[in-house]
């Protein structure tokens, strides 16, 4: 039986939706993996594009809000942000409850290479926590 988890951040346009797409890559056999926002604002165009440079498309993916799970249960419930760690309600049918803090790539201003560079440093913060996480005992 796969092992659900929730990743959870502030807007589930970019964190969230990497980590969900990754898990989904690495450990989809393993894993049951969803993502939702405190106030999903919709799928950001640069996840997509940093996540397609590694062959994962996640462009099927859409933004959604914690509520529509509220009431599921998650074997690990993880927060990509300190906003949503705020703001994140008690999940009463979860396992665990993890946080895991990344700088919201979205939020970066610059050049459209600096943008690109930004959510590319967080995918790969994202996949190292993902792959400690799929081989954690």
């Amino acid at each position: 039986m796969k092992r659900r988890v929730l990743f959870l951040c502030t807007g589930n346009s970019a964190r969230s939706q990497i980590a969900e797409g990754l898990l989904r890559h690495l450990a989809g056999d393993r894993y049951d993996a969803l993502s939702a926002g405190t106030h999903p604002v919709g799928l950001n165009p640069g996840a997509v594009a940093a996540m397609r440079e590694l062959g994962i498309d996640i462009s099927a993916q859409r933004s959604k809000r914690m509520d529509e799970f509220v009431d599921q249960a998650f074997d690990y419930v993880i927060t990509v942000c300190d906003r949503a760690k705020e703001s994140c309600p008690r999940w009463p049918h979860t396992g665990r409850l993890l946080h895991w803090s990344f700088d919201d790539p979205a939020a970066t201003m610059g050049s459209p290479e600096e943008q690109r560079k930004a959510f590319r440093t967080v995918r790969e913060q994202i996949k190292a926590h993902i792959e400690g996480f799929i081989t954690a005992p």
